[in-house]
């Protein structure tokens, strides 16, 4: 596995699925499980299960791209702490965005914000459904 940073990833943990996705240049990877209590409490398993079977680990990771909902609290918090805590190992920058940034679940559209430095690094303001 390279030690380039050549990949950004998508996690989307706010509706009844968590959704990695991996994006490089030429490539898009999804991956979906049910967003339960058994999965996030093994988050951090699947992701690293998830980016070992694309023959990519989080050294080759430059962006994460967190969806801060509105959603489920529990969702958003694991994914969240997770990613702040990974973040310290790997360097990789991360980025919130919310629900309203989607258009009929196409992703493509927050890698358009990103390129327009519109999502703030670093800076995690998570919106939760009651």
């Amino acid at each position: 596995m390279s030690k380039i940073k050549i990949v950004d990833l998508i996690i989307d943990a706010t509706s009844d699925k968590i959704l990695f996705k991996l994006i490089s240049k030429n490539k898009t990877y999804t991956n979906e499980h049910e967003n339960c209590r058994k999965n996030f409490d093994k988050f951090s398993i699947l992701l690293m299960k998830f980016l070992t079977k694309k023959r990519h680990s989080l050294e080759n990771v430059r962006n994460v791209f967190i969806n801060q909902g509105p959603g489920k609290y529990t969702s958003i918090r694991t994914s969240m702490a997770i990613i702040k805590a990974l973040q310290l190992v790997y360097g990789f920058n991360y980025y919130g965005f919310n629900n309203n940034d989607l258009i009929d679940g196409d992703y493509s559209k927050i890698l358009q914000l990103f390129r327009q430095k519109k999502l703030i690094k670093n800076l995690i303001k998570p919106l939760y459904l009651s």
